[in-house]
């Protein structure tokens, strides 16, 4: 038999090992050929689900296929986190991912997944400040007032938080106190507490903004400052926390992740839809309406941003203490 010559048989080689590449990308060009599932960690109605929502339904008019959410609510979103990471990496089961996933890395020790070994971050969607609210009877009209009147009356000071350790209004609340000295009570509620804020039966909150806006619009509660880092858009007379403590900064965030091993095409496909989707007039309205700010980060960025925050907050999480508690509610 004669063989080939050898630059035949280069020719060849070269062929076969580009098939593999060849074959990814065909199968990108081709995803999605069936529906997409979203899975969000909280139950329908809270931020998460409403920014899942946002971003599927343009989703699947861009790209042919239904992009499904569906809700998994349980111990902090890790539940549904569980369900991505023993999904096939396919791209056809996705994560909401959130502020709660960072904390969790560290309040649960003995999770079956490593979120930054087992999540592949695909794409960022919005940041998401917190703002801090007092009731209209509390004599503190400012952040430097506050830490002032807190310091003068260690521990009178009642502070409602909605769910537990792993919600990041809490967790913003402990890195205020490790950061000012200041000492308050935390009242733990299992459900809504804005009637007893306004009541005044607590007398302040680290809040999300959506839960708060129209109080502070129609002046039922006073804001003191927003947890970012800039002014919000949707809360411009506010000041930020970093004014007064220098270096503060807490908000939770939105983005979405896949299994480990999805392909970079997928990826890549996937990252290219929502950029679009989030850069959209009309999404950045709806996102800022929420008190949300739109953020657009490159998939290396912002796996960097995710393993920043775990560590961020596995700081606060250690200095104060903090063990997870049965329920745990909004991120």
């Amino acid at each position: 038999m004669k063989l080939p010559h050898r630059r035949q048989f280069l020719h060849l080689a070269a062929g076969a090992a580009a098939l593999p590449a060849v074959s990814r990308i065909a199968r990108a060009q081709a995803y999605p050929s069936r529906p997409v599932r979203i899975f969000v960690g909280f139950a329908a109605g809270f931020t998460p689900d409403i920014v899942a929502r946002l971003v599927g339904q343009p989703l699947s008019e861009r790209l042919g296929q239904q992009f499904v959410v569906e809700n998994r609510p349980g111990a902090a979103g890790n539940l549904a986190t569980e369900a991505v990471v023993r999904a096939p990496p396919d791209g056809y089961t996705l994560l909401l991912t959130n502020g709660a996933n960072a904390v969790s890395a560290t309040l649960y020790e003995k999770l079956s997944f490593d979120f930054i070994r087992d999540i592949a971050p695909v794409a960022s969607i919005a940041g998401a400040a917190l703002v801090m609210v007092t009731n209209l009877s509390f004599p503190a009209k400012t952040v430097p007032e506050f830490i002032a009147y807190a310091k003068a009356n260690p521990g009178k000071i009642n502070m409602a938080a909605a769910g537990g350790g792993a919600s990041t209004p809490f967790l913003a609340g402990e890195l205020f106190k490790a950061m000012t000295g200041v000492e308050w009570v935390w009242v733990q509620y299992r459900g809504e507490y804005m009637p007893d804020l306004i009541s005044g039966q607590v007398q302040a909150a680290f809040t999300v903004i959506p839960r708060s806006l129209e109080y502070i619009r129609t002046g039922k509660l006073r804001a003191l400052a927003v947890t970012s880092a800039a002014h919000l858009e949707v809360l411009p007379d506010v000041p930020t926390v970093d004014e007064f403590v220098p270096g503060y900064e807490a908000s939770s965030w939105f983005g979405v992740g896949a299994p480990k091993g999805t392909s970079t095409e997928i990826i890549e496909k996937l990252k290219k839809e929502i950029d679009a989707i989030v850069a959209e007039p009309n999404m950045k309205v709806r996102l800022v309406g929420l008190g949300l700010q739109p953020m657009s980060l490159t998939s290396a960025e912002f796996g960097k941003f995710i393993a920043d925050q775990i560590e961020k907050w596995a700081k606060v999480i250690k200095f104060a203490g903090i063990k997870p508690l049965q329920r745990l509610d909004i991120p």
